[in-house]
This record gives structure tokens, sequence and C-alpha cells, in this order.
């Protein structure tokens, strides 16, 4: 696949202008009430429906004898589950264009370099997962991925505006994510341009000095990325190599730990921003030095639930989220599994889903009887203030750490008090090893790192 320069430079003028056009709508829903959200959900829901029992042999054989016409958001519990491993197995009847096959998707994947392209003249296609487990590929039209750019950058345009006017040309936002365009802040980074908000690409895996450099030649009006990159430029910041005056900072693709939290929030001067952004569509926003996210319920439902998909009350942490993407009609996600775990919040204005995000439950570390969550380690961790950047490995009798430090602390103490904390969450007599390394390796196409790697997960 070649792709030349007036390829990339028409792309990226669609894209900001299909995004352009969606954002005063967007805007307008911020301020919806539960009836006209619920009655706009309803309608995108039958819509999806509709498409996919027609157009998907898929969905058109788990869905028989739904009426989408006369579908209810109640009815929704009602469908069978979608997980990612019969998605991708079912992949060419889950589509609803029949000239889309995983075959060809995944051979545009790996046909993309350093620039953006176009499947078929319209098909955005994203990958994710590599790192983590399954790997996932995701494809939609490039009207319905501006549907999922709108959810992402409507509420800091919101802010942007309530300060006042937006600058000449709008904001730059200086996007600390993805190297490649195979990934969805990899893709958003280098096609939106603005204005109102254009975004530029800062890849998280470049060497910290080489951040810092691009960053102080474009300094951006904000600044979104990875939780432990912001981090470490916190550090910059506060040591006078890097010189910003961000209006907000927003973290996004990583755990932001209280930590990370207090130091990026003392260096820029701005309370930090959570995000939460998955390949599949779904979006949330926490308010700036907020805890609580809400989500973007008009183009996703999010159902919060346990191990056998039962919705959980307001404040129990749940086993995974079950998502219905109501703007991806071309892959249609209907009550798609994501292990990631939510604790919901009471009292959510206008029915948007309002709450915290925990980690991944496949983060969890199982000790026979005993489940770990990550917090059993971080709470630790954190208290070591020369440790910057950490991997935890689990092993068959306790847990392999692996540090990046800015100076000396007790390692046996810290081993010592992780193996304590091991043993309040129900392990026994854990083993525990510290090392202290350099740099801890980045997924070379994210630049992402994995924090927590369960047995067996390599």
């Amino acid at each position: 696949m070649i792709i030349t320069a007036p390829d990339v430079a028409l792309l990226r003028a669609r894209t900001t202008a299909a995004l352009a056009g969606r954002l005063p709508g967007h805007a307008r829903r911020l301020s919806w009430d539960r009836g006209q959200l619920a009655a706009f959900q309803r309608c995108r829901l039958r819509e999806l429906l509709a498409r996919a029992i027609r157009d998907s042999p898929f969905h058109a054989g788990r869905l028989a004898g739904i009426d989408p016409g006369r579908f209810e958001l109640a009815d929704l519990p009602q469908l069978p589950v979608m997980t990612k491993t019969q998605m991708m197995a079912n992949f060419d009847q889950v589509v609803t264009d029949r000239r889309l096959t995983r075959d060809l998707v995944n051979r545009h994947l790996a046909g993309c370099g350093a620039d953006p392209a176009l499947l078929l003249g319209d098909f955005v296609c994203l990958v994710s997962g590599g790192s983590s487990g399954l790997r996932g590929v995701f494809v939609q039209t490039l009207d319905e991925y501006s549907e999922f750019g709108a959810t992402v950058t409507r509420r800091p345009i919101a802010r942007l505006m309530a300060l006042g006017e937006p600058p000449p040309g709008g904001g730059t936002v200086g996007m600390v994510g993805a190297a490649s365009p195979v990934h969805s802040s990899g893709f958003g980074s280098v096609t939106i341009t603005g204005p109102p908000l254009g975004f530029v690409s800062i890849p998280a895996t470049l060497p910290t000095a080489e951040l810092v450099a691009r960053l102080n030649a474009v300094r951006p009006a904000a600044l979104t990325g990875y939780a432990s990159r912001l981090a470490l430029l916190a550090r910059e910041q506060r040591a006078g190599r890097l010189r910003l005056a961000p209006w907000s900072v927003t973290s996004m693709g990583e755990m932001l730990t209280p930590q990370d939290r207090d130091a990026i929030t003392g260096s820029f001067g701005v309370p930090v921003t959570n995000m939460f952004a998955s390949t599949e569509g779904l979006v949330g926003h926490s308010e700036p030095g907020g805890d609580v996210l809400t989500f973007a319920s008009d183009t996703c439902i999010a159902e919060c639930v346990d191990q056998a998909n039962r919705p959980v009350p307001a404040g129990t942490p749940s086993a995974k989220v079950l998502v219905t993407n109501l703007h991806n009609l071309t892959q249609p996600l209907i009550r798609y599994e994501l292990t990631d775990r939510f604790t919901p919040a009471s009292g959510g204005p206008g029915g948007w889903l309002r709450a915290e995000v925990d980690g991944r439950a496949d983060d969890i570390f199982r000790y026979g009887a005993a489940e770990v969550h990550p917090h059993a380690v971080t709470s630790v961790l954190v208290k070591a203030a020369a440790v910057t950047e950490y991997q935890v490995r689990q092993t068959v009798h306790g847990a392999e750490i692996t540090a990046v430090a800015d100076g000396g602390f007790d390692h046996a103490a810290v081993t010592a008090a992780v193996g304590a904390s091991l043993r309040r969450a129900g392990v026994r007599e854990p083993l525990v090893t510290l090392g202290v390394v350099s740099s801890i390796a980045r997924d070379p196409k994210t630049g992402k790192i994995r924090r927590f790697i369960p047995l067996g997960a390599d």
C-alpha cells in the first residue's frame, strides 16, 4: 500500500470536517435530561438492531425473533452476551458490509506505516489488546469514527468555551499516546487537526528528552497522555526542562494512581481530568480533579455486571462491563464484554452512567481461591517516592516487581511490605522479589506499559 501526502492531507481534512460538523449537536446533548437521553438511545438501539439482523449473519442468528421496531431499552438484558473471542472467530459474519473480511482488514493493518489510511476509501481499521490479551480488530466508517471522536472532545471543548473565547484557530492538544495510526489515539491524533481542537501527536515511545523537546516546541494549550508519561513529564516540568502552561491535563489509557495525580497536578498547576476511552467506542470523563467519570451514554450503553451478567448496585465493583455501541453499524457490538471493572455511582444526572474505573479484571492475580487486586501492590509502591515506574509479574508463590527509581529507597522494606499486603489478601507465605532497572519496555506501537501481568499471560 502506497500512501501519498495528498491522501493524508485529504483524510485529515475529511476527519476534521466530519468532527466539526458533529460537535454542535454533541454539545447540546450534554444538557439532556433523562427522557431526552432515553428517547435517543431507544431510536439508535432500534436502528442498530435492525441493521445487525438484516446485514450480519452472526447477529441474525443470535437475535432471531427480535422485532427492532418494538424493542425497548428494558429489553436489552434479555439479549445474549458477545465476547471478543466470538467476535474474532466470526469476524466475517459479524460485519454488515460483505466486502469486509478479517483477512482484508488484517492486510490493511499490516500495510499501515506511520501515516493513516482508510480501507476501501471509507473504513477506519483499528486494533487493540495485543499487549494485554486477545487481539481485537475493529472497523467502522469514517463518519462512525467521527462520532467517537466527538465524544472524546466535546467535554474538553465545553470547558474551553467556559473559560472564554478559544484561541485563534482553536486549541492545540499535545497527545502523548500511541505512535501508530492503527490504534485509536494514534489515528485521532494525526487526523484531527482542528479547529476547534487540533491534536499534535507526540508518540509515548519517544525518549524523554525528545518528548520534552517536541512539547516545548509546540507549547500545546492542553495536554493529554498516558498516566505514566504524564507523571514523567511532571518531573521534567518540576526540573525546569519542560515549560508548559496548559489549561487542562487529561490522563488516558492507564490507571491513574493517587501519587501520579498529585504529582501531575502540582507540576502543571491544573487538576487532572481522568478519561476512559476504549477502541470499542465507550468514552467517559471525570471532572478536573474528580474520581467519578461520566460516560457518553448517548453513544454507548454500558451495563456494569457481575460474573453472571447480573447488574451490580451503586458502590459495588463490577466483574465486567457489557457495551452496546450505538454509533458503529459496520461492526455491531451488542452487549459486548469488556473486562474493565467499574464501580457505578449513585445519583447520576439525567440517566448518564457515572462510575469509577477500578482497572481490568484480567489484572487480578489469582492464587487458588484468593483474588488479589492490583491495589494490594500499588498501595505499597506509591509510598516509595523514589519509585517512578514499575511492572508487577505474578509468580506461582507471589510477585516479581521491576522498578525504575529516581534515587535510593529501602528495597527490603518495600519487599516486606508487599509480602505483608499479599498475605492480608489471602496469599499464603508469598515470595516477593524486587529488581531495579533503567527503563521498562513499552509496547512499540501503543507506547503503553502493561503494569500487571498475571501468571501465564505472556
